[in-house]
């Protein structure tokens, strides 16, 4: 018997409230003590098509899923014949007999247990609609692992209205009973509850982290054109914009939005947009602007495979090299990857934080497989990361008797700046090349040095960012194989690394985060102690292998490489690492 390990896999057609159930149950484990992740596959279908939710409990830290599935809540047959061969050995399928027939024979597994409930009876019973099955399912799965049902009910009624809520928890409590008169002494697997820690734990996704950590840091205006996978960050934003007194505004298209983001952050306004790859293409031009009239920004880009409109509900990293040169001309960006949720939260601090005090658009690249994967963290330090504003001009600060210069020329590339209606100044910009008083220019000795002093943010960011963690190591200093990764492949990385710890082969792990300027001493050490490299990346080029070898003249031995628009799973990876090695 499993304990305290299970994979539950939930699917079903779209519109049959799949991502929700799983959400559910995930949590209630969290509130159990346990260790959870949760991840969604969907088609680009409002109904119909195929989607299914892998959740992943463990009272180990759990960094991704495993394609492996304990239990199947199947709700309809289609998922069953597309899942079958994943289901592990004694793993039981959880389905309605009344609704269409099933069989050992018919499936060809002689090791897996059915189960058998007339979910659409129960909910007809409860004259309920149709979409509550899922909750009768979730009381099944509940009584076959043996969990305090007490956890699930307090998410219900957490999650929804109390009359929602009372129907949802008489079908949890019907699909218990069922299981527990007709499948005691059946199940394989228990989950019980685990002592929680002193840290609260927290249930989110990467959406929601970044847009905790845009209120926290301050923003105020977030402006965008919805496009999957960067929709939900919308949502989250959109639902606080009266408590946090902030501006939420869906543009006519992403060219408005990155121009409204302009705007409001020359008035001085910390300012975010987000999208994925093709808005983004959309974006480059504004984006070109930003770095001309030299105007913070935050832009969270969430990558699918592309090119055109590609794969619109799968995630890729096929925008890396896109994202770090994107618009014409030449000026400075930074670029920041976080592989996880609470790196999410953070990073996505320090980049508003290096938004304004470079004066320099801040792209944070996620992908779906991040931004819409919940994992249970600790709850975040919000203290830990301060709001700085950098050359930020007050009424107060301004008392030179000289004419204000938005692009006044420093030794650090780094302009004072004000904000239009303070008093005695006149903030003039504009996206022609211009001198230090913001006026249009074709001179070609104060082009140069207006270029000049835009790239020396560039030198002085460079020396900066050596305080920062824009790379993490897992391992120890010297290994056998060394893994190069950025994004969310630090997932299934780091749950590989777990299941070859007992193997004679020692791992270690880099992670770059900060990609744009790229960390190159810091790559560079690591790679000189290397025996043998691998990079393990998420798009047909490997384009981290180029960034590499571009930065410190140095080749990566092999690339692990997929780009089907699924996320790597640990088992197949493990495989991969030890057929190079």
């Amino acid at each position: 018997m499993k304990i305290n390990k299970i994979s539950l896999m939930i699917g079903g057609e779209a519109g049959a409230g799949i991502s929700r159930s799983g959400f559910l149950f995930a949590k209630a484990c969290l509130r159990g003590g346990l260790h959870v992740f949760g991840t969604n596959d969907y088609q680009s279908l409002i109904r119909g098509g195929h989607n299914f939710y892998i959740v992943r409990v463990d009272n180990e830290e759990v960094f991704s899923q495993f394609e492996s599935v304990d239990l199947l809540l199947a709700l309809n047959k289609e998922t069953i014949l597309i899942h079958k061969d994943e289901i592990v050995p004694h793993g039981g399928i959880i389905y309605d007999g009344e609704n269409f027939s099933l069989s050992n024979e018919e499936l060809g597994r002689e090791d897996i247990i059915l189960y058998s409930v007339p979910l659409k009876q129960i909910v007809n019973n409860l004259k309920g609609q149709l979409i509550v099955r899922n909750t009768i399912g979730l009381g099944v799965v509940m009584s076959l692992i043996a969990f305090n049902l007490d956890h699930l009910i307090g998410v219900i009624k957490d999650t929804f209205n109390s009359k929602v809520a009372d129907l949802n928890v008489k079908a949890l409590t019907r699909g218990w009973n069922f299981a527990q008169k007709h499948f005691a002494g059946e199940h394989n697997y228990q989950v019980s509850e685990q002592k929680v820690g002193e840290k609260k734990r927290i249930f989110l996704n990467g959406n929601e982290a970044i847009g905790l950590a845009a209120l926290r840091a301050g923003c105020k205006f977030y402006v965008t054109y919805p496009m999957t996978p960067a929709t939900g960050l919308l949502h989250f934003m959109a639902s606080f914009e009266r408590e946090y007194g902030i501006i939420v505004v869906h543009a006519e298209s992403e060219i408005s939005a990155i121009n409204m983001v302009a705007g409001a952050s020359f008035a001085g306004v910390r300012a975010m947009t987000a999208t994925s790859g093709g808005g983004f293409c959309l974006m480059s031009e504004g984006l070109g602007m930003l770095g001309m009239t030299e105007n913070p920004a935050v832009i969270m880009v969430a990558q699918r495979p592309g090119p055109s409109t590609g794969l619109p509900t799968y995630s890729g990293q096929g925008d890396l090299r896109f994202v770090i040169h994107a618009s014409h001309g030449e000026f400075p960006r930074l670029v920041i990857a976080p592989g996880d949720v609470e790196e999410c939260f953070y990073k996505t601090l320090e980049a508003f934080n290096l938004a304004e005090k470079y004066q320099m658009p801040v792209v944070i690249l996620t992908d779906k497989y991040l931004v819409e994967s919940y994992e249970g963290v600790n709850t975040f330090d919000i203290d830990r990361i301060g709001i700085d504003r950098g050359k930020y001009l007050t009424e107060k600060d301004y008392e030179s008797e000289e004419k204000y210069q938005r692009h006044k020329l420093t030794s650090d590339g780094i302009s004072p700046r004000a904000i239009p209606g303070m008093k005695g100044v006149i903030v003039r910009t504009n996206s022609n090349e211009h001198d230090e008083t913001g006026y249009t220019t074709d001179n070609p000795e104060v082009t140069i040095k207006m270029v000049n002093k835009r790239f020396r943010k560039r030198e002085t960011l460079v020396r900066d960012l050596e305080n920062y963690e824009t790379v993490k190591l897992y391992g120890s200093m010297r290994a056998d194989v060394t893994l190069f990764g950025w994004g969310t492949t630090k997932r299934p990385i780091r749950e590989a690394m777990k299941l070859l710890c007992g193997e004679d082969l020692k791992i270690n792990f880099l992670q770059i985060v900060y990609l744009e300027p790229f960390p190159t001493d810091k790559v560079r050490k690591i790679l000189q102690l290397a025996q043998k490299t691998i990079v393990v990346e998420e798009n047909k080029t490997s384009q981290l292998s180029s960034l590499i070898r571009e930065h410190t003249l140095m080749t990566i031995d092999h690339e692990i490489l997929k780009y089907d628009g699924r996320p790597f799973n640990p088992l197949e990876l493990v495989q991969k690492i030890k057929d190079v090695f």
